[in-house]
């Protein structure tokens, strides 16, 4: 398997033994995030500091006023950077001089800075209620935005890799600012909360002939009924048929619309890496694959993080859905609350599954004591796939319970 490594600009520049310690890994490619949401990302490998506050979205590259001039929607700089030094090119200048390949991570339409200061770009649900972390993709001023803040990520720098995350919708579930909405939607009303339903989306559905005032009523209802039953597990929303498909027919139409525009400014920039989600419904991060999603792309990396079949029946769907042209990665964390256990064997039934590719968590935000899962999974990565993933290193890490493989 062909394993990704992921990092954010400071990671790379202000630890001196990134390089060294990625090397020893084994990773193929470093992710360098080159546009973000805002984060406050821990720095376990640095003895200055602890953290860095990234207060807002912004793009880690200088802000071009000749590209941005008159723009509603034009990112605000890196807030941790400085805004007269390329840190994303100082980064990969430093990745490309190690010896390893280099990727840059673009997130599109995640960005509450921009959707406070513009509520009218940003998905708003059933209710009325807007997300501004969410740019819409029915608008035409945020695919203009997503393609131009492509272009400036990858300006120049000549990547072997473009990787696209949220080239779609955002949707209701998202970890906003002490986040009180968790475990409290059923699957079938977090979808249903996550339909957009801004005047660009209304207009489309209009065109396609479906009333918008009685489609958003019907919404409202579904989502007060679901929630009346008391029943946390309801997957099914009850639209009616024809609502349904229209819906999320429109839905796909924008997401390929965005990708199309963020694509043909990218197109140079070596292999095109698309985050995205077997669900067709799913918003996000990793939006789903619509019908087309794998034209102009080679590889589409799937959200592999909750350890499990759901995992595996995802990335079989999606190796047999996808074109053989189009490789599928496993998107793995080491740095959950609670670690994969036994991360080689997952890696493993991941790659048996169908995942050629291992899209990996974090190398910045996993420290020494996640050190030992970053080496299983790449250890396990490279192995032959006639190789058991029990050779990688004979043993389980201390106070690990081992990885449950029955299901694969």
């Amino acid at each position: 398997m062909w394993v990704t490594g992921y990092a954010y600009p400071w990671d790379v520049l202000d630890d001196p033994d990134f390089l060294d310690r990625a090397r020893d890994l084994g990773v193929d490619e470093i992710a360098i995030a080159a546009s973000y949401h805002s984060t406050r990302a821990a720095t376990p490998w640095q003895p200055e500091r602890t953290a860095v506050l990234a207060a807002s979205a912004g793009l880690y590259r200088p802000v071009r006023e000749q590209v941005w001039a008159g723009r509603d929607l034009r990112p605000d700089p890196g807030p941790w950077a400085e805004s007269a030094r390329d840190r994303v090119a100082a980064a990969v200048e430093a990745v490309r001089a190690g010896g390893l390949r280099t990727a840059l991570w673009i997130v599109l339409t995640h960005n509450s800075a921009l959707g406070n200061r513009n509520p009218e770009a940003t998905v708003r649900n059933c209710f009325g209620e807007r997300y501004p972390w969410a740019l819409c993709p029915a608008r035409a001023q945020v695919r203009e935005y997503a393609a131009t803040l492509a272009a400036e990520c990858v300006r120049d720098l000549r990547p072997d890799t473009a990787i696209l995350e949220s080239c779609g919708q955002m949707g209701a579930l998202h970890q906003h600012q002490h986040e009180k909405t968790d475990a409290v939607w059923a699957p079938a009303v977090a979808r249903l909360l996550s339909v957009c339903c801004c005047a660009a989306c209304a207009t489309a559905w209009q065109r396609a002939g479906l009333d918008p005032e009685p489609t958003v009523a019907i919404l409202r209802e579904r989502v007060r009924a679901i929630i009346a039953t008391g029943d946390l597990g309801v997957t099914a929303d009850g639209l009616p048929a024809q609502v349904h498909d229209l819906l999320l027919r429109s839905r796909h139409q924008h997401t390929d619309a965005l990708r199309a525009a963020v694509l043909a400014e990218v197109g140079d920039a070596g292999r095109v890496v698309l985050h995205a989600s077997a669900d067709p419904w799913a918003t996000g991060a990793l939006p789903g694959l619509t019908p087309s999603s794998a034209e102009g792309v080679d590889a589409v990396v799937l959200p592999c993080w909750q350890v499990g079949p759901a995992a595996l029946g995802a990335v079989r769907a999606a190796r047999g859905q996808l074109p053989s042209t189009v490789d599928v990665g496993g998107y793995v964390t080491a740095v959950a609350a609670q670690p994969v256990a036994d991360i080689a064997g997952y890696v493993r039934d991941l790659h048996a599954a169908g995942a050629g590719e291992l899209h990996l968590y974090h190398l910045g935000l996993a420290g020494p004591a996640r050190l030992p899962y970053l080496r299983d999974a790449v250890t396990a990565a490279h192995l032959p796939p006639c190789v058991p993933s029990g050779a990688v290193n004979g043993h389980h890490l201390a106070g690990s319970i081992p990885y449950a493989r029955s299901f694969s």
